[in-house]
């Protein structure tokens, strides 16, 4: 089976939302697990992640990672670097043909960015709190310093943890809306008293939008209420924890791109 992912119409250049099918990886991390931190056997990662570039048609030594910290830095790629040595960041922008950018996800939203005049793309781990902190404006902004122009690039939200399966608490509330009270629209009643059904994909479309980026799409799915297709933190946490996987979402800029 090929490594499976999901992809969008808006962004012209080479990516995927890869789902947890099509990989070698076993048990709890079956079977496209991407993540060398997750405690699955790393020779079946490193296959796992190289079926996801050859699916792109990348070189898996370009497919780059992140240490993700739920943060809001963003990095500038000029250079591919050895396994296991990417920077503690959240987002990555590159305008090197060839190279592409990993995030790993098990309910965080995955974005992906692409200026496809400027031939410049990043991609972002936005979970609530690094959107809240701002990793997609530092995307952006790190763009924007290679010649990219948010105007004219498209941005899309991958599959993430969806409102129905979201249950947060007055924090989590708290932060969103220190961010703009127009975000109240993004809440519902939770399940529980003082709780909220919190809609992350929502989210983050509105501080793209915010930030006048030109073409904005999501992709329907849910992780956590989809157990055959992606892995979920909130999932393993409600079935009482254990080991887990993570897909990997990926964009490149082709071999063949260049500035125009």
């Amino acid at each position: 089976m090929r490594a499976e992912f999901l992809t969008s119409p808006v962004l012209g250049t080479p990516h995927g939302f890869f789902t947890r099918r099509g990989g070698v990886s076993e048990g709890p991390f079956f079977s496209l697990n991407c993540n060398f931190k997750s405690g699955d056997d790393p020779e079946a990662v490193r296959q796992n992640r190289a079926r996801a570039a050859k699916a792109l048609g990348v070189n898996p030594e370009y497919l780059l990672g992140l240490s993700q910290v739920h943060g809001n830095r963003a990095v500038i790629v000029r250079e591919p670097w050895p396994e296991g040595d990417g920077p503690q960041a959240d987002a990555m922008v590159t305008d090197r043909p060839g190279l592409a950018l990993g995030i790993i996800t098990a309910d965080c939203a995955p974005v992906l960015f692409a200026d496809a005049k400027a031939a410049v793309i990043g991609a972002a781990h936005a979970g609530w709190r690094g959107a809240a902190a701002g990793v997609l404006e530092a995307t952006l902004a790190a763009m924007q310093s290679l010649g990219a122009r948010p105007e004219r690039m498209c941005a899309v939200i991958g599959p993430c943890i969806g409102q129905d399966s979201y249950e947060v608490g007055a924090d989590v509330r708290a932060a969103v809306l220190a961010d703009g009270a127009e975000h109240e629209a993004l809440f519902r009643a939770g399940k529980r008293p003082g709780r909220w059904q919190f809609d992350l994909a929502g989210f983050c479309a509105a501080r793209l939008a915010r930030a006048g980026i030109g073409a904005i799409h999501r992709v329907a799915a849910d992780t956590c209420a989809e157990a055959e297709r992606f892995f979920s933190h909130r999932r393993r946490t409600l079935s009482g924890g254990g080991p887990i996987g993570h897909q990997i979402s990926v964009i490149a800029l082709a071999a063949k791109a260049g500035h125009s």
